[in-house]
């Protein structure tokens, strides 16, 4: 049997990775981008870095806890870093990292199919909704 280096180690897990494997590590990372605040988190970064609340204004909705939340997992994955400048009061500029960007036009591009098909998925959920009630039997009097 061959000696293998552990970079040829590596290399091979690398290519042993299948996220329809229950144990596959890249289903956390599938689990993390999925997450709409991730979403949104990126997309605003696309143009320029931004402070935590140029952060929360632009995204509506977003807790302080999710968006705090989001970022430090942004941060912890390589997708975005975090700088801190001394001043007063302290500013924090968030920024995406190469890794980020090489995933923003995947999350560009979900972004804008969403916003396109919004109105025939609201259609369909209609249709389904009316075809699943019309399949329930009718309430006893």
């Amino acid at each position: 049997m061959a000696t293998r280096t552990a970079a040829q180690r590596r290399a091979e897990a690398r290519a042993a990775y299948d996220a329809y494997l229950a144990t596959c590590p890249a289903r956390q990372l599938l689990d993390r981008i999925s997450d709409k605040w991730v979403s949104l988190v990126l997309n605003a970064l696309a143009d320029e870095p931004l402070r935590y609340s140029d952060l929360e204004r632009i995204i509506a909705g977003v807790s302080q806890k999710m968006l705090t939340q989001t970022l430090r997992a942004l941060e912890r994955d390589g997708l975005l870093s975090r700088t801190v400048t001394a001043s007063v009061p302290v500013r924090v500029d968030y920024e995406l990292t190469p890794l980020g960007r090489s995933l923003l036009p995947v999350m560009t591009a979900i972004k804008a199919w969403a916003e396109t098909h919004i109105e025939e998925v609201r259609t369909a959920r209609t249709d389904y909704d009316r075809g699943v009630a019309a399949e329930l039997p009718a309430p006893r009097s």
